[in-house]
């Protein structure tokens, strides 16, 4: 039988990784004591895909730490304390769309124990067993085991009274406290959610989870709770827990559902104590292929054609909440090869990204945008990113790159395309610089899809209207209904939805001449631009959407007139 080629040698041969790379990885895999595979990750050799498909054909299992895992109540479930200690296993995450439990073991591959977990678990679920240490095995199962793990077990404990909330003991897992902000953040990233708000009132604290771009609210606690919850948080996002008068900020790494995950903390003193946020940031949802942000096939070619230009800037306009973030990340996913500098300039940094050189704004350093471009220019870049444009001397730092023969990409504040232009002239950006440096700009919205339990009906006299169809054509337009897989909300995901210009030769002479934005609009229409209103009413036609979400998010009645 012929001996199994080592993982380097697997991914040299394929031409994944060069000699220079192995190299590197070698000594940091010596030094640090993880698999290569581990190592070639970290360092940005090789995407998730690489590594989960390299391994498999390697050693055909892959590896965790569990000390930087939370372990979810319903993995815990499926298995006993007393089969997980004498079979040296850990279940840690249980997705029940795919029906699939991944399990921590010291051999995973281990036939023997993999058909006793099947037993155990039940066959009508997928054991995927992953390698741990020993050691992490144990300590995990003595802190996770014997303790309640649901919200609602936790709370109930919390109610039976006699508990030390001293906050001085928060660091002890025998804490339900602790146990119960872990619980929550768990929870909250399984269900999708993109915020945490805990709100104090005068009497209880709000829970609510931003699911979709909506607010929902999942728990009222009561208030006696909050101070030893807000000690945990403040300890946990490395903020001063003795400092409540003031706004602080934070951040929490952990890993939930097999990612790694990143909270970004926000807490901010109000009249009845203070208020906290926590931003989720999912690196695997932030960090989208540009043909998965499931754009509508206009949009995706239009943004092709514009990013496919050598220099020029381009703008994604929309307000706070409506995919810009994820969309310029998108973009420089694509375009991030080894053969160009890609720079970029975030307030602050949401999502690190492999080759690609990534600051922070620091405007009490002295680090704004402006200052950040120029220090950017003498670094050699292909692609520049702003996280905003906003004032003047950004913008014309900005488009002065985009003249010297970089590709820029920035965002900026407007309500749709067009009204970007008077915006940067409002500004104070002259048509002169404006004119041929702008190869495109994209205005997107948000809007949620509808879940598979969708209900169509024939459309309404008024619906027609609003979508502007013929009152003859037969025409059936869907509304949410509600499941259990959507949490009877009736949609489950987001779509962006986008208006696109791309800027031509009669274009720039337009810019140069500091057309109104109604004449742009014209030109712009005459080439086959679609409003926001225009392309959300194709996903209602197709039934990605209900007309009452898209209303929820674009204004339908400006296309009625009079």
């Amino acid at each position: 039988m012929a001996k199994p080629k080592r993982l380097g040698d697997q991914l040299l041969e394929k031409g994944i990784i060069n000699q220079d790379q192995l190299e590197i990885a070698l000594y940091e895999q010596r030094r640090s004591g993880n698999r290569l595979g581990e190592v070639l990750f970290a360092l940005g050799f090789l995407t998730p895909e690489q590594l989960q498909e390299s391994v498999s054909e390697s050693v055909g299992i892959t590896s965790l730490d569990l000390k930087t895992i939370v372990p979810d109540a319903q993995a815990l479930g499926l298995l006993d304390e007393r089969f997980a200690r004498s079979n040296h296993v850990l279940p840690i995450d249980f997705d029940e769309e795919s029906q699939r439990v991944r399990v921590a073991a010291t051999n995973p591959d281990d036939i023997m124990l993999v058909d006793r977990l099947r037993r155990q678990i039940g066959s009508n679920i997928n054991v995927v067993p992953v390698l741990a240490n020993e050691r992490d095995i144990g300590d995990a199962i003595d802190q996770y085991y014997g303790y309640e793990l649901s919200i609602d077990g936790i709370l109930r404990e919390l109610e039976s009274g006699d508990l030390n909330l001293d906050v001085g003991s928060l660091d002890e897992y025998a804490q339900p406290m602790v146990r119960l902000v872990d619980s929550l953040l768990t929870d909250a990233v399984k269900r999708g959610a993109s915020d945490i708000h805990f709100e104090p009132e005068e009497f209880f604290v709000r829970i609510r989870y931003r699911i979709d771009g909506v607010l929902r609210q999942v728990r009222l606690l009561q208030k006696g709770f909050w101070s030893a919850m807000l000690v945990r948080l403040k300890v946990v996002s490395q903020m001063d827990i003795a400092e409540s008068r003031l706004p602080q900020d934070g951040r929490i790494t952990l890993t939930v559902s097999g990612r790694k995950i990143d909270f970004r903390a926000s807490s901010q003193p109000t009249s009845h104590g203070e208020n906290f946020v926590l931003r989720i940031l999912d690196r695997e949802k932030g960090i989208v292929p540009l043909d998965k942000l499931d754009l509508d096939p206009d949009s995706l070619n239009q943004v092709r054609l514009m990013i496919s230009r050598p220099t020029g800037i381009v703008l994604v306009t929309g307000p706070t909440g409506s995919g810009k973030t994820t969309t310029l990340y998108s973009v420089l996913n694509e375009l991030n090869k080894v053969d160009v500098n890609i720079m970029t300039l975030e307030d602050p940094v949401e999502y690190p990204m492999t080759m690609i050189r990534q600051t922070s704004i620091n405007e009490g350093a002295g680090m704004d945008f402006a200052a950040g471009i120029r220090s950017l220019m003498r670094q050699d870049p292909d692609i520049i990113l702003l996280g905003e444009i906003r004032d003047q001397e950004t913008a014309e730092m900005a488009l002065r790159a985009a003249m010297t023969g970089h590709k820029v990409f920035a965002t900026l504040h407007a309500n749709s395309a067009m009204g970007s232009i008077p915006r940067l002239f409002d500004i104070g950006v002259k048509p002169t610089i404006l004119s041929t440096n702008v190869a495109g700009i994209i205005a997107q919205r948000l809007v949620r899809k509808l879940c598979s339990c969708k209900k169509g009906h024939p459309a309404q006299p008024f619906e027609r209207q609003l979508l502007g169809v013929d009152a003859e054509s037969e025409l059936t337009i869907y509304e949410p209904e509600g499941c259990d897989r959507c949490t009877f909300s009736g949609y489950k995901g987001r779509l962006a939805i986008m208006e696109t210009v791309r800027f031509d030769n009669e274009m720039d002479d337009m810019l140069l001449q500091q057309a109104s934005y109604k004449e742009l609009q014209e030109v712009a229409e005459r080439k086959g631009f679609l409003s926001l209103a225009q392309a959300g009413i194709r996903r209602v036609i197709s039934g990605d959407t209900s007309l009452e979400e898209l209303g929820r998010v674009v204004d339908l009645t400006a296309r009625l007139g009079g």
